[in-house]
């Protein structure tokens, strides 16, 4: 029998119920990317090539010829048809055809806008995905004295360089939210109120979309004095 004023008292045991929902907790973490990330891949797979199929004549598609409805043939099909569009666009004659069917659809009210913003939208997406931030920084906002992480993305130019009331540089910084980083404000900060990072900017979205809870290992951080000791024969 222990008592409050016992020295070391016997530790708490945890219940069998306890140790079997931890488990069940840590299987959830290790299943549920893996398997949603499965899921959501068949089922774009899947939709896919419930739009492309219909578009292929019957005689053309694999399963009269092996008698299997394979998945994943439309993907292939939308695949190879896209890379042939953007070779042939890429083409003077492809660069003319297209001049001239927007000069078609300029001319149609209701057409033109939705064309117009989803070529924005795609532009956006797909043609501008070759750049990407240059480095990760830390500027104080929403006021002085509150730190936000930010990505550096260009120098500002044109008409908002010169409007600025600023006498330095101005860069445009793209502040995320948490924990979706691909929302966010665009800032335009003079480059002294700027400090850049060391870590990469995939490490610094991963603080963001963590909520502060991964950070980067830091290389240059010195071993503490207890820890070497510890390891000091």
């Amino acid at each position: 029998m222990t008592t409050p004023f016992d020295e070391n008292p016997s530790p708490r045991k945890i219940s069998l119920f306890a140790r079997l929902r931890s488990s069940f907790l840590t299987g959830l973490v290790v299943i549920a990317p893996v398997g949603l990330t499965i899921w959501l891949i068949w089922t774009v797979i899947g939709w896919i090539d419930g739009f492309v199929l219909p578009l292929v004549p019957q005689r053309l598609r694999p399963e009269e010829y092996i008698g299997i409805n394979l998945r994943g043939v439309g993907v292939i099909i939308f695949l190879v048809f896209t890379i042939v569009v953007g070779w042939i666009g890429k083409g003077l004659i492809g660069r003319s055809l297209i001049r001239w069917a927007e000069s078609i659809v300029d001319r149609m009210p209701v057409v033109r806008s939705i064309y117009s913003g989803i070529k924005q939208i795609s532009e956006t997406v797909f043609a501008q995905s070759e750049r990407s931030f240059e480095k990760a920084c830390l500027i104080q906002y929403p006021r002085k004295g509150i730190w936000a992480i930010g990505f550096i993305s260009t120098t500002a130019k044109g008409e908002v360089a010169k409007r600025a009331e600023t006498t330095g540089q101005l860069i445009s910084v793209f502040l995320p939210t948490t924990p979706n980083p691909t929302s966010g404000f665009l800032l335009f900060l003079p480059r002294e109120d700027v400090i850049e990072l060391e870590m990469s900017v995939e490490e610094a979205a991963k603080l963001v979309i963590s909520a502060g809870l991964v950070y980067p290992h830091d290389k240059n951080q010195a071993v503490p004095q207890e820890t070497r000791a510890t390891r000091e024969p």
